[in-house]
């Protein structure tokens, strides 16, 4: 029986973006027992993986002492592969038939290129977030049939990765009123613990609408399963931009100072949307970008985002 080792991220967007190789061992190897080691925050996006024999959360701890602390848990089991998407010397420490380690490259590719290289897997498989059946059926008492669903994530990890939470509202508005390419969707808000008041505009622009609002309020898995079932999802660069794309559902990324050629919502059902200000634009201007308390993608404009979530309406329509 094959046993796998698979260490990949502590960030839930860097773990969806990951997920498309583990889906590939999965497929691969069906019988074979996998562990995985991530971080906290992307336990939900992993733990029902087929083949699951166990889970390890790395909790990051100074001076590296984390992996001192999986290499332990780890070092007792002779590994057939040994997949590490963290790039980590870890692999080189433990037995094992075969080791694959993500190395750095200058070359520029989308993330989900990247991580497949390691296998070199050519096409690269698209991230896969397996759910239960039960987490689907929570979604669909929620968001139940018989209209379409607009998702939205107004929030991001970080502020200057949001575009104004007033601007997702005139958006939101614009779609699912009468005469809107979403006319009568019902609306969906979906976000993190302390990311409610990213809501608040988009919940006062629709009062009589009962948009429902889910921030903060779902385990991560159940979130993905609410994003399955929407139509459209708009949401800034963030995890939860990367989930939507992973569970198949039109998404439309909004972009400023990250880059969508590595980052944007993978897949063909996927578009990004970005300001006139470019990419390094962006950057020269704000070189404190990283560091910057609010918003950077204040030049991206409604009609911009408008259209764009029209234009993937349409391309999609038929799926």
């Amino acid at each position: 029986m094959k046993r796998i080792l698979f260490i990949t991220s502590t960030r839930i967007g860097d773990a969806v973006i990951n997920s498309g190789v583990l889906d590939y061992l999965v497929r691969q190897w069906p019988d074979a027992k996998i562990t995985i080691a991530c971080g906290p925050l992307a336990q939900p996006v992993l733990e029902n993986t087929p083949g699951l024999e166990r889970l390890i959360v790395v909790r990051k701890k100074p001076v590296g002492l984390h992996w001192f602390g999986l290499w332990r848990r780890v070092v007792t089991r002779r590994w057939d592969l040994i997949v590490d998407l963290r790039g980590s010397a870890i692999a080189y420490l433990l037995l094992s038939a075969q080791r694959r380690v993500l190395k750095s490259t200058r070359v520029k590719m989308h993330k989900v290129r990247e991580a497949a290289g390691v296998l070199r897997l050519d096409p690269p498989p698209a991230p896969r977030i397996y759910l239960t059946d039960d987490a689907r059926e929570r979604a669909l008492g929620w968001m139940p049939p018989g209209r379409d669903w607009l998702a939205v994530c107004p929030s991001a990890s970080l502020p200057f990765k949001m575009w104004p939470a007033t601007h997702f509202a005139e958006v939101v508005k614009a779609l699912v009123s009468p005469g809107g390419a979403m006319a009568g969707a019902g609306v969906v808000i979906v976000g993190g613990p302390g990311d409610e008041a990213h809501a608040v505009p988009i919940r006062n622009a629709l009062p009589d609408r009962g948009v429902l609002d889910l921030t903060g309020k779902l385990y991560l898995s159940d979130v993905a399963a609410v994003v399955e079932r929407a139509r459209l999802f708009i949401g800034n660069d963030s995890g939860l931009m990367h989930m939507s794309a992973a569970m198949g559902t039109p998404t439309l990324g909004l972009f400023g100072p990250s880059d969508e050629i590595l980052y944007g919502p993978y897949g063909e059902q996927c578009a990004t949307v970005r300001g006139p200000r470019g990419l390094e634009e962006t950057k020269t201007q704000f070189p404190d970008w990283r560091h910057h308390p609010s918003s950077l993608l204040e030049d991206l404009s409604i009609d911009a985002v408008l259209e764009a979530s029209k234009r993937l309406l349409e391309r999609t329509e038929e799926t």
